[in-house]
């Protein structure tokens, strides 16, 4: 009765170790930390363990071809169950798949390090093109360009605090003395310091809250081989000042971002607009200060909608004399924008107008018209039409058209004339093929207008990618 009763709980045992090792390990729920993995460590080593003893006595009371193929299929399985915890192990430390989700305002690729459980986390992005001039006027020529190689680094301290930045690489060189030829650049640096999904700080080198291309400049995630010029002129990107404010969400569908930062340098403004006078946290003067903030709305009952809005005011005088005379040069920039994205179709519009002060002292200083006020816009749409091709593909080509229409001098200061060269219009149209969703290649031609003057017109080719 006693080796009955040992045989009887030996092959029950063993019984139930097969049926549990039968069960696929990918139903088992993957653990989400190294606490939770080593709990299911412990309870499969149990098992194994229990397995191993549960061996002997059933080879030892069994003595036919059955019980040997079952011995055998255990010590199999067992085998198989050690790869599978190891596995565990390593797919914890190492994902299969990076996930790229944009977070917190910031491009996808930018936003690997809020996805890591605790570390370092790196990504970038990289872009170039060939640009041809399809015309005669004006001086521009053929070019081919490394435009930008840039990289992310971030690394995660606690749950709660953790470091994001990058940093870019124009022109395949830092220069060689010009720094039109090339330079390498902060484009942001910052860290991130978690309380409550309402309120949260952020404080360092931080992107300006505009538009749409100065927090997620990455190429997949626009249209085009160049930036649109209203987001480069009206808007300039990418806008990066040292700073420090709040993020969050007030409700799941609505978002802010808010910042104090270093104001801008009027010394620098220009017929062009406000761009040059931007001071990338290189030494920046901060006599006076900018705010910024902008809101997002994304409502639920419509996915794919998001429509929200922007402000930056602040002096820009920076306690110098122009002229002789030291003024505020008090400067505002507001924008709307609003993007849909609905299976295959994709649509955006952005609009901007900017105001600055003592334009007409500026003018007088610098012995050129700066506009007292400026103002840009643009829509565009392009469709997905792969699928209605090959219904099962994953890749993505898209046709698009890109209407912009901007000018940096809208208004002269009272006793300067206007300059309407800076009056332009621009056509632009394009194909977008991502063979995988990290990679693109794009083809575009842009036709420039202006309401004075020439302007030449261009067709780009280039490619862009993110990891």
């Amino acid at each position: 009765m006693k080796i009955n009763r040992k045989l009887f709980l030996s092959t029950s045992m063993l019984a139930t170790s097969l049926v549990t090792l039968n069960t696929p390990v990918n139903a088992l729920e993957k653990p989400q930390t190294m606490e939770d993995m080593w709990k299911i460590i412990q309870v499969q080593q149990k098992q194994i363990d229990e397995m191993k003893s549960a061996i002997p006595a059933v080879s030892a009371t069994t003595q036919n071809t059955t019980a040997t193929g079952d011995v055998k299929k255990l010590e199999r399985k067992t085998d198989v169950l050690s790869e599978e915890v190891e596995k565990l192990r390593t797919n914890l430390a190492i994902p299969e798949e990076a996930k790229y989700k944009s977070a917190y305002g910031l491009g996808p690729a930018a936003s690997k390090v809020y996805q890591v459980g605790r570390g370092l986390s790196i990504g970038g992005y990289g872009e170039g093109n060939y640009q041809a001039i399809t015309d005669d006027k004006g001086t521009g020529k053929n070019n081919a360009d490394l435009e930008r190689l840039v990289l992310y680094t971030g690394y995660k301290f606690t749950d709660r605090i953790l470091f994001n930045s990058e940093l870019e690489f124009e022109h395949a060189t830092t220069g060689e003395g010009s720094e039109e030829k090339g330079e390498v650049s902060v484009e942001f640096a910052a860290l991130d310091f978690f309380i409550d999904p309402l309120a949260n700080i952020r404080a360092g080198m931080v992107l300006m809250p505009m538009g749409f291309i100065n927090q997620i400049h990455e190429p997949p995630f626009y249209f085009g081989n160049n930036r649109p010029e209203v987001e480069r002129r009206i808007i300039p990107s990418t806008w990066r000042e040292i700073g420090i404010g709040l993020f969050g969400q007030i409700t799941p569908d609505l978002t802010y971002t808010a910042y104090i930062v270093n104001g801008l340098n009027a010394a620098d403004f220009s017929s062009s607009g406000i761009r040059d006078g931007r001071q990338s946290g290189s030494k920046a003067s901060a006599e006076d200060f900018g705010y910024v903030a902008r809101m997002d709305y994304t409502p639920g009952y419509l996915p794919g909608l998001s429509v929200g809005g922007s402000t930056y005011l602040g002096n820009s005088g920076q306690d110098q004399a122009y002229g002789g005379r030291k003024v505020d040069v008090f400067t505002q920039l507001y924008e709307g924008h609003l993007q849909w994205k609905h299976r295959g179709l994709e649509l955006r519009a952005l609009g901007s107008y900017g105001h600055i002060d003592d334009a007409g002292v500026l003018s007088a200083a610098s012995g050129k018209t700066i506009g007292s006020e400026n103002y840009g816009w643009y829509a565009e749409v392009g469709y997905d039409v792969l699928p209605l091709l090959l219904p099962t593909t994953t890749q993505y080509l898209a046709p698009f058209f890109r209407y912009e229409q901007f000018d940096t001098l809208a208004s002269a200061p009272v006793g300067y004339a206007d300059d309407d060269t800076k009056d332009k219009q621009i056509y632009q149209v394009g194909l977008q093929y991502k063979p995988i969703p990290n990679v693109v290649i794009k083809a575009d031609y842009r036709n420039f207008t202006a309401k004075k003057g020439d302007v030449p017109d261009d067709f780009n080719l280039g490619f862009g990618f993110i990891f």
